[in-house]
């Protein structure tokens, strides 16, 4: 017999303290779990009995529904016996009926990302759901134009509704959740065809976006298919259906010449285009580290004149020997050190520690506006190529090895005075 146990998973518990409720199904030693869709604090939760204590609002209730949900499970369990899985039982317990669409599994994954601070991939899986939704209300009947024109409109004024929102993003995930209307039986290779159309034709995606928003598809039908709400067999990915290919943008790195443009050119201290300046090559000289991680790093990262930081996008931990150059960028900003301890450059200064949403918030902001003064730098310099934050990235890793060590070096100052004339009073 299985053993069946109503559980509090604190370990996916959110940013409001409270964590979700599951039924607990162990056999053999491999346990799963089924979530029952409520969510308590852990003072209101009693472990040892299973249930809600008296201090959670309508304790009685919930308690009586988690009987309920108890002697469901333990009924299956009884009539199966030992004949199947602790993964069979869970998908008798949760049924083929208890059909979830793909909006509302997509939304529960979207709260999760948000609950672990993935704010980034939260907000970019909400703007699939909306173009999806935009897709299925399409009107054909009317001017292609006008219906692009719409679609703008609503994209506006869902924008607009954000700013006065105190959580748009959630609000998005619970619009979503009460949306039914669209299932993964629905999604074939003729729905991928023509939503791929759709993107392309009216929200003007290029190819890589609309990949990025199949591959999400792809995710939501493999957690559907594991979790027993749609049969494998209408996997649209599978076989000779559709196929997903990677593809790589026209990225083109700066040569030497053009970068010492950017580094000799002159601009007015302490203006925001002096510091996209300084910022860029700063990402530069670091060998290619990401704008967002720039834009955070702070004086205490820097020790043994070496920078120490966790790279935001995987986490993983890196330490780079600062180079000549870039202590002559930071040198400039040693004198606001005394007023600030905490972010090297301004743009997030007056973000919330306490809130790294706030500070994902002011990083993307930011993050926008030095790649509009990126291209006004791109102007004065006569350099025709993209410009952008990430260009830094391919620039570096697209020279030699000869070419990025010259580049180290300050133009027309021997390297030892250089060093001796940029003096950091580092940690």
């Amino acid at each position: 017999m299985a053993s069946i146990k109503v559980v509090r998973r604190k370990n996916k518990e959110r940013n409001d303290g409270t964590a979700p409720l599951a039924l607990r199904i162990s056999k053999n030693y491999a346990t799963n779990y089924c979530f029952l869709g409520q969510y308590v604090l852990e003072k209101d939760w009693d472990n040892k009995k299973g249930i809600v204590k008296k201090s959670y609002p309508n304790s009685q209730r919930l308690n009586n529904y988690l009987r309920v949900k108890l002697t469901e499970a333990n009924n299956v369990s009884f009539q199966n016996n030992d004949s199947i899985s602790s993964k069979e039982m869970k998908k008798k317990i949760v049924g083929f009926k208890v059909k979830k669409s793909f909006f509302f599994l997509a939304s529960e994954r979207i709260e999760q990302k948000y609950d672990q601070e993935v704010f980034s991939v939260a907000k970019s899986e909400l703007s699939t759901l909306y173009n999806i939704e935009e897709f299925l209300n399409l009107n054909k009947s009317i001017n292609k134009e006008k219906a692009i024109e719409a679609i703008m409109q609503r994209r506006k004024d869902r924008i607009s509704r954000g700013r006065n929102s105190k959580n748009p993003t959630l609000d998005g995930v619970f619009y979503f959740k009460k949306n039914k209307r669209l299932s993964f039986q629905d999604i074939n290779m003729s729905f991928i065809n023509r939503y791929k159309t759709f993107c392309t034709a009216y929200l003007g995606q290029k190819t890589r976006t609309v990949t990025n928003q199949l591959i999400f598809i792809r995710t939501m039908f493999n957690a559907a298919i594991k979790d027993g709400i749609v049969d494998p067999k209408y996997y649209p990915f599978a076989g000779d259906k559709e196929k997903i290919k990677l593809t790589s943008g026209n990225k083109i790195g700066l040569n030497i010449n053009e970068i010492e443009c950017i580094e000799l050119l002159e601009l007015e201290e302490d203006s925001t285009i002096w510091h996209t300046k300084n910022i860029w090559l700063l990402a530069f000289y670091f060998a290619g580290i990401r704008i967002s991680d720039i834009l955070k790093l702070k004086w205490s990262d820097f020790k043994d004149d070496r920078l120490y930081y966790i790279m935001n996008k995987n986490e993983k931990p890196l330490s780079l020997k600062i180079p000549i150059k870039a202590k002559s960028i930071l040198y400039k900003y040693e004198k606001e050190r005394s007023f600030n301890e905490n972010y090297i450059f301004p743009f997030l200064r007056n973000a919330d520690p306490k809130q790294a949403e706030d500070i994902y918030r002011k990083t993307k902001n930011s993050t926008k506006q030095l790649n509009k003064y990126l291209k006004v730098i791109g102007i004065k310099c006569g350099i025709t190529k993209n410009l952008s934050n990430h260009i830094a990235r391919h620039s570096f890793g697209n020279m030699g090895v000869l070419a990025q060590l010259c580049l180290l070096l300050l133009p027309g100052v021997p390297p030892g005075e250089e060093a001796d004339r940029v003096e950091l009073t580092l940690p």
